[in-house]
């Protein structure tokens, strides 16, 4: 098996309802490649599934059918070869290689892949993509549906939505975060380095170690022994806002997978004695994920619960922080969910809005006099986030908006908003509430 093979592999599965984030490393642990070509196939798999639409674009006048209605077999060859092109990969690899791949996938799809792709070829560079700032000449550049830019263009304005838009098209950083009760991030960092990875600090929070060089994360000694954890910078800073102090009661709604529960955990103590962090999600295989997290990282204060946030199961007033971050669009995180801007439907950012507000509603009831909430999407729409904004101004009038994060976050609403654009990082809306104080008390 080549890289091709495998990646024509994946697409064909992705494109049958796979999700490529655990189809993927599945693929890779039983090809038998080496590191090098376990990094171009991952490259070949989520750079072409990111780049579809602009790919089809260019293929769509070689074809006498749409590319949608071609053979999986052949579309996959034909994207991946596409995606090499336009990369600048030679065209006699990109081309020649890709050719032999699908041979050996469906033979009878060898001749037809073979001849367009020689066609694309001879065509560019320059590849020709439109150049305007409407709706579908940017969806069609920046490779995504025309609603996504339609919609973050009317609510970031052209100029922030087209940086949005071509930084989903960018391959995540790789940051990790260090468990506070099994080394620091000076320590963490040191070992990496004998390793032979290169770490940097990251942009966002200096605590935060940005590496290349890993492969797998979930592989990586440091994260397998529960030293440290894969996590964005922006879901980090999520947590810093909520500020989770030593013997805090917290209860995190939607928590799934755990990464942010964790997180809270690691500053309020390991053994659920000076406080604790109930993690509450609906589903029960996520949940799950919840209490392995937990145990690799010795985390005895996290207490997973399968539960709709909807109905909490736990006293009111009973927290002293309480995180609902929020299920959402997820557009704030689309260049770490390749296929992901292809299947949300254009409808999701309002009726997800509508069920934000209810479980925002409930998580008041949770939080104790003097306690704070903080409510995090990761998604950039206004309806998701000012729009929540402001009908929490007006139904949850007993919670005040408390300051948000200064730079690079930018004011939005009571809240602040984080382009993908501006730090590297997953694009994030967060919004701090204090529950007013019972008077007399403080």
């Amino acid at each position: 098996m080549t890289a091709r093979d495998l990646a024509i592999e994946a697409l064909v599965r992705v494109d049958d309802g796979a999700f490529s984030n655990l189809l993927l490393p599945t693929l890779l642990r039983g090809s038998g490649l080496d590191g090098r070509d376990r990094a171009f196939a991952t490259d070949l798999v989520y750079s072409t599934l990111r780049q579809q639409r602009a790919l089809d674009h260019l293929l769509t006048p070689l074809l006498t059918r749409p590319v949608d209605g071609l053979d999986p077999d052949a579309r996959a060859a034909l994207r991946v070869g596409a995606y090499q092109l336009v990369a600048g990969v030679a065209p006699h690899a990109a081309v020649g290689e890709t050719v032999t791949a699908i041979g050996r996938r469906n033979p009878r799809a060898k001749g037809f892949v073979n001849a367009v792709l020689r066609r694309l070829a001879a065509t560019g560079p320059p590849w020709l993509l439109p150049t305007g700032d409407d709706v579908q000449s940017v969806a069609i550049r920046t490779s995504h549906p025309d609603w996504i830019a339609a919609r973050l263009i009317a609510d970031l304005g052209v100029d922030d939505a087209v940086a949005v838009l071509e930084s989903d098209n960018r391959p995540p950083a790789v940051t990790l975060r260090a468990n506070p009760h099994r080394t620091d991030p000076t320590r963490l960092a040191g070992e990496l380095d004998a390793a032979g990875i290169r770490v940097e600090p990251g942009e966002l929070l200096g605590d935060a170690l940005t590496v290349t060089g890993i492969g797998d994360p979930v592989a990586l000694p440091a994260v397998a022994e529960g030293r440290a954890t894969p996590q964005d910078q922006a879901s980090q800073a999520v947590v810093l806002a909520l500020d989770p102090q030593p013997g805090d009661r917290v209860l995190e709604i939607a928590a799934a997978p755990g990464g942010k529960t964790t997180g809270i955990a690691e500053r309020i103590g390991t053994d659920g004695r000076i406080g604790c962090v109930v993690g509450l999600d609906v589903n029960p295989g996520r949940v799950a994920r919840i209490k392995e997290a937990a145990a690799r990282l010795g985390l005895g204060a996290v207490h997973p619960l399968v539960a709709d946030g909807r109905t909490l199961p736990v006293k009111p007033a009973s927290f002293d922080r309480v995180l609902l971050d929020a299920p959402c669009s997820g557009l704030g995180v689309l260049r770490r969910r390749p296929e992901a801007r292809w299947r949300i439907d254009a409808d999701a950012p309002e009726l997800l809005a509508g069920l934000q507000r209810e479980l925002l509603d409930v998580a008041a009831t949770a939080v104790r006099p003097g306690g704070v909430l903080v409510y995090s999407v990761c998604t950039l729409t206004a309806v998701e986030t000012l729009g929540v904004d402001a009908w929490a101004e007006t139904a949850l009038a007993d919670l005040e908006a408390l300051p948000p994060p200064g730079p690079p976050w930018r004011p939005h609403g009571r809240g602040a908003l984080l382009l993908p654009s501006t730090a590297g990082t997953d694009g994030m809306f967060v919004l701090r509430l204090r529950a007013r104080p019972t008077p007399g008390l403080g």
